[in-house]
């Protein structure tokens, strides 16, 4: 009996709120949700088809280097790597004699050893079964997380638009370092990244082996943008107004993972697979193929994320922990989904992976522009009050315009759910006449504003009236394509104004002055940043960086024919402005080794003062107090697990090292907020280390009486002396656990059927859990799913099927009276046993069906 397919259809909704702060300023103030489509990428459906990551147990090169203690000759590397694919090419003859052929997609020897491939549901059945197979795991997609030079220099951008990163080392730039950038091509031509960027490698390779920014299939005028932009966060020099990234000596060596790919409607998007991602960190630890790390990239920014995905065990946590291994720190965006838990957060994968440096994004502006906006239809008047000014180009003076829609007035869904932007000839008339020329154009904004409002800037409108959503104040940010303000207005405004358009009435706009606003969202994380625990119980993000408004290049030329320019946000452009924090300490310290650095940046930033750890880590990226570090901890963060049962207690253990050239004398302090009845000690409390010297510490963390659900406690362990600043290392710890069954809704679709291929019977059933908390919604992933099956005599089987890693959602099997060894089985009675067992391996769901073959 063989599955015939496993179908994911889970989507995760979430309910995000905010509060406001009482000031004599106006306060603007914004949600997770208001920042759809504007941090990070669109996120269009996309299927995988039955790709998987084959994971064997065979070391890799970075596994041999680590039982090596670090160090290894070259040769010695390249025997490493060729055992490796040697090993793969063993379990995939042994596939061969089982008559399974199988095409890979991708060779992992470095990193990680395994293969990626598309496999059938009898070919993961035989592998799971083979003891040289570690574990079969699915495709993840991830997603990636803009003005001329002309219109930087104007005065008529609102206030908290944009602004560059503003993280520098005096005397350091990066000079020497190489920065890994997995993401979409870049433009090497735009003048602000100023030769700084290698030809690089293009793992997607559509004909093209340089990792150049690629035209839309479908559309020429459409490049991949986000590489460039990233590009030109950690290398950038020379922009408009002194704007520069923050590495600007340092080395970027292009690798593409993303690019324009095809989505489950047949167009055409932007996006990673995580297959397709790890190929690209096999690639940043060996740029020449050859087998020997030594010319690894030193550091490796992954700005992309494959949301929700926070396993400690998939395929990408074990790459990034290979690429450490190898000495290349990983820093990885965590995810711009927002507030979610108390427990399990809306971590992305590899941001979620125990060995990244994870990245959330601060909003750091103070302030921000709103104007007064005026919607009428006659006399009516729909709406008059101020509002957020969505865009970055303030009003040159009071306006009325009137008000225009494209032909679709709404955005289109895609099968997948994704809402698509109006697409520009939507626009225009079959006589090629503009309907928002010299108008304010009425667009959905839909799951992709970005696009909705650049089409219809480029159809001739004189500003855009977004609706469907609330944006945030400066949340399109600059744009050279886009020289028109924008707003945003209630859905029954805009409902009102389609009306009267359809009915042949003529609604009109006025904008009238703008004001400042203090930005309520200034000075702390930003409300879509991701944050929590991840599926090991480890706080994530690390810390946070500037990821708001930041201004950057982008691919090609403004319409001026100037250099364009624009801004990102989103915790992948963080992740740009952390990983070039970490190119100027390599040149600063250049004795660390990447777990060192990864330290130092987590464990000496500066927290702000309102935010909870799971929110921030350990605070803003801090440079200058990282480059003064005389400490490394590893691990960066402790994961204790959740207080769930009777005087519950959990040990961690801490790895202090010493980076000083003096002897320290030290001290261990365990602050906590919340948590009656909990406590932390460690032990030694107190100690001594000399030059290079190392500690382990004992942190016991123990719970008095029986814990009760509420807020998780959380700290941070801080470890220094009056002379030093205090090292400090995260932690949180929830109540109770979640009770729900991981395994619901089994259903059968015939209970009694003959063996068939073709027409098996169909067991579908919901894996995994959602549950409400007080800041969102908290997924409860499976670790694993087994599939046992027995006789009616209680006779073993066999193991039919593992499944690994499953987010919730809706999954259906096929039945085919196979049984595990792929015979047809002999007619009687039959029990499936399901096993759910989550990531940590606790309490696990168990479930029978019971069945006949005729």
């Amino acid at each position: 009996m063989a599955p015939f397919g496993i179908v994911a259809l889970g989507t995760l909704a979430f309910v995000l709120g905010a509060g406001g702060t009482e000031s004599t300023q106006p306060t603007l103030s914004s949600t997770a949700a208001a920042w759809r489509g504007l941090a990070g990428s669109a996120r269009p459906q996309v299927d995988v088809g039955q790709r998987q990551i084959v994971v064997l147990k065979a070391p890799s090169l970075a596994q041999r280097v680590a039982r090596a203690g670090g160090h290894a000759t070259d040769s010695e590397e390249r025997q490493w790597t060729t055992a490796a694919l040697a090993a793969q090419q063993q379990v995939l003859a042994t596939l061969a004699q089982h008559g399974v052929q199988v095409r890979v997609d991708y060779y992992y020897s470095r990193v990680i050893n395994g293969f990626s491939a598309a496999l059938d549901s009898e070919a993961v059945a035989l592998l799971e079964r083979e003891p040289e197979v570690a574990g079969v795991y699915p495709v993840r997609v991830a997603y990636p997380a803009t003005v001329s030079s002309q219109l930087l220099a104007k005065d008529e951008l609102a206030r908290g638009a944009a602004h560059d990163p503003e993280i520098m080392l005096p005397g350091f730039d990066g000079r020497g370092v190489t920065i890994a950038l997995l993401d979409t091509g870049v433009d090497r031509a735009q003048p602000f990244l100023r030769g700084r960027v290698q030809d690089g490698i293009n793992v997607l390779s559509d004909g093209d082996f340089r990792a150049l920014a690629a035209t839309k299939p479908d559309d020429a005028t459409r490049l991949e943008r986000h590489g460039t932009e990233m590009a030109g966060l950690l290398v950038g020099a020379g922009g408009p107004q002194g704007l520069s990234g923050v590495a600007t000596g340092a080395t970027v060596l292009p690798i593409r993972v993303a690019g324009w790919q095809q989505d489950t409607g047949g167009g055409w998007a932007v996006y990673s697979r995580t297959d397709q991602l790890i190929a690209g960190l096999e690639r940043a630890v060996d740029p020449n193929e050859d087998g020997d790390a030594h010319d690894a990239a030193r550091i490796a920014l992954v700005p992309l994320a494959a949301p929700y995905a926070a396993f400690a065990d998939s395929p990408d946590a074990r790459a990034v922990e290979g690429a450490l291994d190898l000495d290349t720190l990983v820093v990885a965006a965590a995810g711009n989904d927002g507030p979610a838990g108390p427990a399990f957060g809306s971590l992305s994968s590899p941001g979620a992976a125990p060995d990244a440096l994870s990245v959330g994004a601060a909003d750091l502006r103070s302030q921000a522009e709103e104007v007064r906006v005026v919607v009428r239809v006659g006399l009516e008047v729909l709406v008059d009050r101020l509002l957020p000014l969505a865009g970055a180009v303030l009003p040159k003076h009071a306006r009325e315009l009137a008000l225009a829609a494209p032909q679709e007035s709404s955005s289109r869904a895609s099968p997948g759910g994704f809402l698509a932007p109006p697409p520009l000839n939507s626009f225009f008339n079959q006589a090629g006449l503009s309907a928002v020329a010299g108008r304010a154009a009425l667009v959905r904004a839909g799951d992709d504003p970005v696009t909705a409002v650049e089409n219809a800037a480029r159809a001739g409108a004189a500003a855009v009236v977004l609706y469907g959503t609330a944006i945030p104040a400066g949340g399109l940010g600059l744009d050279e394509s886009v020289p028109v303000p924008v707003v945003a207005v209630p859905d029954d405004v805009a409902r009102t104004a389609l009306d009267a358009l359809t009915a042949g009435r003529h609604p009109a706009l006025s904008l009238g002055a703008s004001r400042v606003a203090r930005n309520g969202t200034g000075g702390g994380t930003a409300p879509f940043s991701s944050r929590g625990l991840s599926f090991d119980w480890r706080v994530r993000p690390d810390l946070v960086g500037p990821g708001v408004a930041l201004m950057t290049s982008e691919p090609s030329a403004a319409e001026d024919g100037t250099p364009a320019y624009g801004t990102v946000n989103g915790s992948s452009a963080a992740a740009a402005t952390v990983a070039g924090a970490a190119a100027l300490l390599a040149e600063a310290r250049p004795d660390l080794d990447a777990r060192a650095l990864r330290s130092i940046l987590a464990g000496y930033a500066r927290p702000f003062e309102d935010g909870s750890v799971t929110t921030q880590g350990t605070g803003l990226v801090d440079v200058g107090a990282s480059a003064a570090a005389e400490l490394a901890a590893d691990p960066t963060t402790l994961a204790f697990g959740p207080a769930a049962r009777t005087n519950w207690r959990s040990v961690q253990t801490l790895t202090i090292r010493s980076l000083s050239s003096r002897r320290l004398e030290l001290r261990v302090a365990v602050p906590q907020t919340g948590g009656a009845g909990l406590a932390l000690t460690a032990s030694p409390d107190r100690f001594r280390l000399p030059p290079g010297g190392k500690v382990t510490i004992r942190v016991k963390a123990s719970f008095q009486g029986t814990p009760t659900t509420g807020p998780p406690a959380e700290g941070t362990i801080q470890i220094g002396s009056r002379a030093t600043l205090p090292l400090r290392i995260p932690w949180a710890i929830p109540f109770g656990r979640d009770t729900a069954p991981l395994l619901s809704g089994l259903r059968l679709s015939k209970k009694s059927f003959k063996p068939s291929d073709t027409t098996p019977a169909v067991l579908s059933f919901r894996a995994g859990g959602l549950s409400p908390g007080p800041d969102g919604t908290e997924v409860h992933p499976v670790g694993r799913l087994d599939m046992v099956l027995t006789s009616s005599f209680g006779t073993h089987l066999g193991l039919l099927v593992r499944m690994r890693d499953l987010l919730p959602g809706s999954y259906a099997f096929g039945l085919t009276g196979r049984d595990p060894n792929g015979n047809v089985m002999p007619a009687g009675d039959y029990t499936l046993a399901l096993a759910a067992i989550p990531p940590d391996g606790s309490r696990a769901t168990f479930r029978k069906v019971t069945f006949t073959i005729k």
